[in-house]
């Protein structure tokens, strides 16, 4: 077994084990950790294969942002749990015939999933041998995808501008800071004198 088997197998085994913790840890916090862990195995799976950019989305995108946003999120909100899991009994036999059919279809595109010698060949390199993996995707993505990559790029930031747009609408029974008026206050109106009777108390 040369090195690269042997990564691949503790990389494989590891990131199996923490998905299996994801879903069976009681703890949420817990969760959220193996599931950082899951994502960083799989970078290292991605690094195997040559992948290197796809290794970097993972640990940037998923493990800097949405991994540790899920985490902030579970320990900030104190989310009752025990409250959430009253009802999963009734919904467990349809669970479980969902999760069955899923596992016969993984069964099924496993044992009869075949390559030819044919689809391998036609399945050229997309770039020099002396490119690397991100300049080839970078090529790519600002040359042929270019126009895709962009309406991409305002589809996200329209979504960014909803959100933003419904997290600051205004409310009347919500107070907020108005910086024009905390600006125009002056000593009259910020500070106010009241004369309080010796031993009478406020």
């Amino acid at each position: 077994m040369n090195v690269a088997a042997a990564f691949f197998y503790l990389f494989s085994i590891t990131m199996i084990a923490s998905a299996f913790m994801v879903i069976a840890a009681r703890n949420p916090v817990h969760s959220v950790l193996f599931l950082i862990l899951a994502f960083v195995n799989a970078s290292g799976l991605f690094l195997l294969l040559g992948a290197e950019f796809l290794a970097m989305i993972l640990v940037v995108v998923y493990v800097g942002a949405v991994a540790v946003l899920f985490l902030f999120v579970v320990m900030m909100l104190d989310v009752d749990f025990a409250e959430l899991k009253q009802g999963f009994l009734q919904y467990l036999p349809v669970g479980a015939l969902i999760g069955i059919v899923v596992a016969i279809e993984l069964v099924l595109v496993m044992t009869g999933w075949t390559s030819s010698n044919a689809s391998i060949a036609s399945s050229g390199a997309p770039a020099a041998p002396d490119v690397s993996n991100t300049a080839a995707l970078g090529q790519v993505l600002y040359t042929k995808y270019l126009y895709f990559f962009q309406a991409a790029g305002l589809i996200l930031l329209t979504a960014m501008i909803g959100a933003i747009v419904l997290t600051l609408s205004h409310k009347p029974d919500v107070r907020r800071q108005v910086i024009a008026d905390q600006n125009a206050r002056d000593r009259k109106t910020a500070v106010e004198l009241k004369k309080v009777p010796s031993r009478a108390g406020v």
